[in-house]
């Protein structure tokens, strides 16, 4: 029942806010409402007018982060995304999948799983993020990127379909 009820308070906070300009201000109060139904919320999460967030409850996100426009975030599996986060326009993350059952994906039961992002991560533009994925510290995935993977390199980018390791950078951290 919780499922549902966060369903149509995600929809009546998309339609409510769908008007208002992109500019932080707006973009922080979409957050701030989204961020009520949340499993986590940290200060400062902007998000787009044209964004869409659905599984409110197994969302975590953290302090700084950013969601650009027409990005798509169904959290039907546990979804971590850290402090300081950009995610680009056009972004999915999908923590759930389908499992084949009879003769049709249509009918088999949902397989969920875990998306962590951690912090201080770039997503770029049209990248996909499934379930089982995990994006270290730092790191940044480069446009039009899949990635289907738990990655272990910090400060690197990473980018393809399905990702992999391109570089690492030499940078402190302050």
């Amino acid at each position: 029942m919780k499922h549902k009820v966060l369903l149509i308070y995600s929809w009546f906070i998309r339609t409510l806010f769908y008007f208002f300009p992109d500019i932080p201000f707006f973009m922080r109060i979409r957050g701030f409402f989204y961020g009520l139904g949340m499993k986590n919320c940290g200060k400062d999460f902007q998000v787009t007018h044209d964004s869409i967030i659905k599984g409110l409850e197994k969302i975590k996100v953290g302090n700084n982060v950013f969601v650009g426009n027409h990005s798509i975030i169904f959290g039907s599996g546990i979804t971590t995304i850290g402090d300081e986060v950009m995610l680009g326009p056009h972004v999915v993350l999908v923590s759930g999948n389908h499992t084949f059952k009879g003769q049709s994906y249509r009918w088999g039961k949902a397989d969920v799983g875990q998306i962590i992002i951690e912090k201080g991560c770039w997503i770029g533009a049209n990248c996909t993020i499934v379930s089982g994925s995990r994006l270290p510290k730092y790191s940044i995935l480069g446009a039009n990127s899949f990635i289907c993977d738990f990655f272990d390199f910090e400060k690197s980018l990473y980018a393809g379909s399905p990702a992999r390791l391109i570089k690492t950078f030499e940078f402190q951290i302050k």
